[in-house]
């Protein structure tokens, strides 16, 4: 069988996959993991777990121990344009040859109806183990979850907690208490803490060190430190522009790194590129995949530190808090420009209309860059993938 047929045969089983269930059976994936791993080898594995930042912290952390000479992959999700971003090895999205060998092993030790069974994101996290199994070192990003989640049935080294905030409440609790216990029950012993806006979840962070016997790492000790290695990161970070959390995001990532003894040389964060993350795509457009209320709290911070206002691209899907984030950056834009986006989970666009006019936000319908405008794009993968297709930007994913 050619490459060809094999990459469209992966595609096209992937594809046959729904990308969401009502329920889920979350004893599946450890059953499938277990028919797996006597198989393949598992790498030194850190898992990123939170609810922003997981992919930006995954990143700077690959990076760096890419470019002191490590075999490294980053293992997130979704993909903005193609589905090989998932899978970042050695610098690099995994090629299509690669996916489509690691399939046919994978779906050879699972068998068809194991492999068929499993959801999209258990079966493409399985895939990645596959993929990953001759590396030194993996950086596992969890999905929306953390306990039930599928990235959740390998043992780790180390967790990275980063902020948590309320998203995905129909799965995660109606709670930032609820939510934070949910996505921390997956850590084994060692854990990370980065800055966090809520107080409940250092309640819970503590908890877990007395059920687990497990050590916390806390971020905010070493923020409040001001030790010569803080300063130095200080300035790496100030001189890309990145904003107050790609900062914090990168101590938590660093800190991390730190405690597995992980070497790094700190003047190679100036290499990084977090493409999607306040990402600067041209003089006038940034782009962020955000899109809960916790990142576009991140965002506006950024964003009042500038002269200019810029015109926001948005949509979001119906399940986040658009109106508190909206009302939000009111003060921070000059105007909503509304981009349509292929979901089904997409907010009617009459109840996006019905809000901004609330709001008194000014809107039209985005259809074309003005080179003497700025914009941020903002709101999902959804959002950021439909202003690049929409503009046929020929961009290099990082």
């Amino acid at each position: 069988m050619g490459n060809n047929s094999l990459k469209n045969s992966f595609l096209s089983f992937l594809e046959e996959k729904p990308l969401y269930y009502k329920e889920i059976d979350h004893e599946r994936v450890h059953k499938a993991y277990a028919l797996l791993k006597p198989y393949i080898r598992q790498p030194l594995t850190i898992h990123i777990v939170g609810t922003n930042g997981k992919g930006s912290t995954g990143r700077i952390m690959a990076s760096l121990l890419h470019f002191s000479g490590m075999k490294v992959g980053h293992y997130s999700s979704p993909h903005i344009l193609k589905f090989n971003e998932r899978m970042w090895i050695e610098g690099e999205d995994v090629s299509d040859e690669t996916l489509s060998l690691a399939h046919d092993k994978l779906y050879a030790i699972l068998g068809e109806e194991m492999s068929d069974a499993l959801s999209y994101f258990e079966y493409t996290t399985l895939l990645a183990f596959v993929v990953m199994e001759d590396l030194d070192v993996i950086v596992l990003e969890a999905g929306l979850g953390g306990e039930f989640d599928a990235t959740n049935v390998c043992s780790k080294s180390l967790s990275v907690i980063t902020p948590i905030g309320l998203d995905h409440q129909d799965f995660l609790g109606n709670t930032i208490e609820e939510i934070a216990r949910t996505k921390m029950n997956s850590i084994e012993k060692n854990f990370v803490l980065s800055m966090q806006v809520y107080d409940d979840v250092y309640t819970v962070a503590n908890s877990i060190v007395e059920e687990k016997k497990a050590k916390m790492y806390d971020v905010a000790q070493w923020l409040t430190s001001r030790s010569q290695e803080y300063m130095a990161i200080k300035k790496e970070t100030d001189k890309l522009a990145w904003s107050d959390y790609l900062f914090e995001n990168t101590l938590s990532a660093l800190y991390a790194l730190n405690i597995l003894e992980l070497k790094y040389r700190i003047e190679d964060i100036s290499k990084i590129k977090l493409f999607g993350r306040f990402y600067q795509l041209s003089e006038n457009i940034r782009l962020d995949v955000g899109h809960n209320l916790l990142a576009a709290k991140a965002i506006t911070k950024a964003l009042s530190k500038e002269k200019n206002k810029p015109t926001l691209v948005y949509n979001t899907l119906e399940d986040k808090d658009y109106t508190n984030i909206l009302k939000l950056f009111k003060p921070y834009i000059q105007n909503v420009e509304i981009i349509e986006i292929e979901t089904p989970r997409a907010l009617a666009s009459n109840l996006l209309i019905d809000t901004l006019e609330n709001l008194d936000i000014s809107y039209e319908k985005f259809d074309k860059i003005d080179p003497d405008k700025s914009y941020l794009v903002f709101g999902s993968f959804y959002v950021v993938e439909a202003f690049l297709n929409k503009n046929q930007q020929n961009i290099r994913l990082y």
